[in-house]
């Protein structure tokens, strides 16, 4: 990681760590549940939740799991996490305070390791995945959990994500993101998809756009209303813009 991409991971996420960790979407249960069920998570798993940010994952698998660790760049963002898990009365979780290239951990450490909404943040996301796979147990299962817009949409969603977000890098379509697990050894993964709902106002106030780019932002929402150019299914709610972020998780098993 750059020290350009790291300071503006740290000034996004240490800005947004308690409205990304209240996002209706982000806590949603249903698509927890989806997500720790295609993983095949259970008890006898040792979990590993890779730029895990307020452990809202982590704590999901920890429900379900042995133990969880979770590990992330962002001090505010674990400070997050260590509260929601004191709130849900969880302990059999750990958090660690690193960048995750590469991973602080022993080959084959885990059983199940996952990453959320964390991959388009990243600058080379094939070798993230390819630590993740390092660190997992043969046999074991790495889960990835991201937008992925359409193939001929991606460009479009990305321009606007990276003025909403600037420490937005990319979101790939499914058919890149299946080849990064081809490129890291993997099998080709399982995938199911689901759409992330939410309203523009409610992203934009958890959001820390450069306040010059927020009307862009509004403009490239409304105009996919109707022809859907961000593959966003953005659509009007009387005055609100409603949108459903495209969200794809994959899941393979390390020969």
């Amino acid at each position: 990681m750059s020290e350009a991409h790291r300071d503006e991971i740290l000034d996004q996420f240490t800005r947004q760590a308690v409205g990304f960790s209240n996002a209706p979407g982000i806590v949603d249960g249903a698509a927890l549940t989806v997500l720790v069920e295609f993983s095949g998570a259970g008890r006898n798993d040792t979990v590993l939740d890779v730029a895990c940010g307020p452990g809202i994952v982590a704590c999901a698998f920890a429900q379900v799991a042995r133990h969880v660790t979770g590990i992330d760049i962002t001090p505010a963002m674990l400070e997050r996490a260590r509260a929601r898990q004191q709130e849900m009365g969880l302990d059999n979780l750990t958090w660690h305070a690193s960048d995750v290239l590469p991973l602080p951990y022993r080959d084959g450490e885990f059983s199940l390791v996952v990453s959320r909404f964390a991959f388009h943040h990243f600058l080379d996301p094939g070798a993230v995945l390819k630590e993740m796979a390092r660190v997992a147990t043969r046999g074991g299962t790495i889960v990835v959990a991201d937008s992925a817009p359409a193939l001929e949409k991606a460009r479009a969603f990305n321009q606007m994500e990276k003025l909403r977000d600037p420490s937005h890098v990319r979101a790939m379509p499914l058919e890149q993101l299946t080849a990064l697990f081809l490129e890291a050894g993997l099998p080709a993964p399982r995938i199911t998809t689901y759409r992330l709902e939410g309203e523009l106002e409610g992203l934009l106030a958890r959001s820390f756009p450069r306040p010059d780019d927020v009307a862009e932002i509004r403009r490239a929402f409304a105009e996919s209303v109707g022809a859907d150019t961000l593959d966003i299914a953005a659509r009007r709610d009387g005055s609100a813009i409603r949108y459903g972020y495209p969200v794809a998780i994959l899941a393979s098993r390390k020969p």
